[in-house]
Parts: C-alpha cells; structure tokens; sequence
C-alpha cells in the first residue's frame, strides 16, 4: 500500500495524529496502549504509573475492527475511548489506530523508547504475546496492575445484576469499619483504597499535590431528596491545590456511573464555558443515592470508583464524595472553597425525578446548563442497553476471555520461572 513502509508502518502523512516525521526517541516519552473500553480508574492508574516514569505520556488506543478480531466487540466506539483517554490528567497525547501487537516502528515514530503496560500478559487472536517485539527489544517496563477493576469485571456486573459492590459509607470503608473480610483486613484495604486516592489526586505529572479531595456528612435524607437546607459539615480527605485569589468557584455533581464521554463532554464544556479560568468542585452522590433514583443493580461503580473517575479527569479541580443528591443553598454557601459562582448540570441523566434538584441553585441565580452534545446520550443507561442487546455476544466474550486468561496466566509465569533462572 502507498500508505504504509516496508516495515509496515504508515508513511509521513499517513500517521493517525501529528507528528508526521519521525521524532527523537527519548527515555522521557512514554507510550502505554490498549483498548481503554470503558475510562473505569484501573486505565487510569497504569497510565499514572507510565507517566510517573517519564515527562511525557502517549497513549495508543487499538480501533474496533483490530479488538473485534483480538478480543471481542467493544462497549464503546472509538471516538468515545479517544475522548476519555483524551480527558485524562497524565495522558499527553492520544493516538488512535494503534496496532494491536504493538510496534516499534510506531513507538519510535512518535519517540518514545519504552512501552509501559501490566504485570499481566496480553495476547492476540493467535496467542501470541502483544509486547514481544518490544520486549525482545529491551524496552519494556512492568507496572502492577490495578485490582478490582476490569472492563469484564464490569460487563460481568451488568450481566449478572450484581449488587455486592455497592458501598455504604466510604468513610467507613476507608478507617476499615465495613466490609466482609477481618478487622486486619479491613483495616488495610480501607489504606490501600485512601492511598489510591492520594494518588489520583495529583497534578500532571503524578508526582506533585492536585485536586483537593473532601467528603460531606449530612442526613441520609438530605442526600436522598431536596427541599432540606441542611449545610452538613466537609471534611478534607487529602489536601491540594486550592483556588486562587479572585478564582470563579463553579460546581457540578451527580453519580457520574460508568464514566464516559456523555460525562467527559459535560465537563469539558464547563470548562469551556468558563474559558478554562474557573475551579471546578465536582459532587458524587453515594451507591444508595443513586439506586434510590435508579433502582435495579444501579449505580454499577461504586462511590470509590466512580469518584477516582472524575478525581482523574483533567477538567475537575476538587472531589467531594457523598455530595447531596440536590444541592441546597446551605450547602452551597458552606463549600470549603469559597462562594460558589455556577452550578452547571448537563443532559446525562436518566433519573425518573419527581422534582427539580437545582430549585436552590435557580433561585439564588447561578444555575447554568451546557449546550447539547453529540455525546449527550452516553450514560450509563445506555451503555448497560449497549450490553443487554448483545447480551449473548458479550458473554461469549466473557468466556472466551476466561479461557485466554488460563494460558495468558501460563506465559506470565513461564516468563517469571525463566527470569528467575537467568538471575
């Protein structure tokens, strides 16, 4: 083909995103690829440890015919993985159509020298290794995996109706007071989840302080329906950059499940709207809130998942977990961040509401709304539908990954024993 190389790699021109000639390779640019099906916090944790081992990050993100073919069908399309790798606070730059066995012609292309990816093996159709030609290569780097969370994990919820991941107090979770396992073991998962929070809540570069994190104590009827001024009291989980003197205060809030493009382009737009100047406080509403409203086996995420979604999203300054569903003036005038300017909301609900949330907001005149968007449709209703209709394909998926992951299993041992023995 005129488009490609002898080595089979697009010619100038011909790359999916600039640059088009090839770059100098630096040990500082990193590449990390995959599908990104669904933007759950575990993509987003490998791409905070790839860009913790470098100053750049770039990310390849394979199209739906080359995972279709490898691994299966996709939730979402393209265009929507692009846009929430594009949204991520330590993604550089998004490069789509990137081979599903990853390439050193296109890694060196854009300049980087190592590809970062888990410490789990990743095949193709024909069981081969996705990082071997890299790793034959030396460049290769290891980053462990985040545990809990999957794309199958969730398409497995979404299947089955599960309702066990549902939490009841993240502050309980966190000081080890909830949960099924022991009192030492809840004591530890609750530090590993905060530590993971700490994580998220960095700048750019991963390394340095970022969004400020906060938590709010209120009736439980306070956070269920609207109607009640209650201010509640914040409390900071992690500390971080603050707002500037002078700085515009906006908030949003709401479940933010499944955290998608219908999502990302909300937030994108207040941004926009706020010509990228302003602090944005995003709320996230707790499991039982939003299964009040949604009911079923909603919200799929929990409240710790959901929030290290947005937490890792590059237009939100702050979190506050356990946001009311409807936030009242007390509350409003209470946010530890100052006096709010703007409360946006956006057309990414599918709550059957017997009342209005932003009654308050209206009334005291800072009630905003974004423009329709092409991506206003993507919620988590939507996506669960995208599943349901294909229900048998998806568990054929599951199956089929089930199996792989046995000999994906076996190669990562195998190459564990052969380590050992070259060591």
């Amino acid at each position: 083909m005129d488009s490609v190389n002898e080595e089979g790699a697009p010619k100038p021109g011909h790359w999916p995103v600039p640059p088009q000639e090839d770059q100098p390779i630096s040990k500082d640019r990193i590449w990390i690829d995959g599908c990104f099906d669904f933007s759950h916090h575990g993509h987003a944790g490998a791409m905070l440890q790839a860009r913790r081992l470098g100053k750049e990050l770039l990310v390849g993100i394979h199209s739906d015919e080359d995972i279709l073919e490898n691994k299966g069908p996709t939730v979402m399309t393209l265009q929507e993985r692009v846009a929430a790798v594009d949204a991520c606070r330590w993604s550089t730059l998004s490069v789509p159509y990137a081979p599903y066995v990853t390439s050193l012609p296109w890694i060196s292309h854009y300049g980087c020298w190592y590809v970062v990816h888990g410490d789990d093996i990743t095949s193709d159709s024909n069981g081969g290794d996705c990082y071997r030609f890299v790793k034959a290569a030396g460049r290769f780097l290891v980053v462990k995996r985040t545990p809990g969370i999957s794309t199958t994990d969730l398409v497995g919820r979404m299947l089955l109706c599960t309702r066990t991941h549902f939490i009841r107090s993240l502050t309980d979770v966190l000081e080890g007071r909830e949960g099924s396992e022991t009192d030492e073991e809840k004591v530890a998962t609750g530090s590993t989840m905060l530590q993971r929070i700490r994580d998220y809540a960095t700048d750019e570069s991963g390394l340095q302080p970022g969004p400020e994190v906060w938590t709010w104590l209120g009736s439980s009827s306070a956070k269920v329906v609207g109607g009640q001024s209650e201010k509640g009291s914040f409390t900071r989980m992690v500390q971080g950059v603050g707002p500037l003197p002078g700085q515009r205060i906006v908030y949003v809030d709401g479940g933010f499940d499944l955290f998608s493009s219908g999502h990302i382009e909300f937030l994108r737009q207040v941004n926009e709207s706020e010509n990228g100047a302003a602090y944005i406080v995003a709320g996230v509403h707790d499991d039982s809130v939003i299964n009040y409203w949604k009911g079923l086996n909603y919200p799929i995420m929990n409240i710790y998942e959901r929030g290290l979604c947005v937490l890792q999203c590059k237009y939100v300054s702050a979190v506050i977990f356990s946001a009311p569903f409807s936030p009242n003036k007390a509350f409003l005038q209470n946010i530890p961040f100052g006096q709010v300017s703007a409360v946006y909301h956006g057309p990414t609900t599918f709550m059957p509401l017997t009342y209005d949330p932003y009654l308050d907001a209206k009334d005291m005149g800072i009630f905003k709304q974004v423009q329709p968007h092409g991506f206003e449709q993507v919620n988590a209703g939507e996506i669960v539908d995208r599943i349901l209709k294909a229900r048998e394909v998806f568990a054929e998926r599951q199956r089929k990954k089930a199996e792989k992951a046995v000999g994906e299993e076996a190669a990562r041992r195998r190459e564990e024993i052969e380590g050992e023995a070259a060591g």
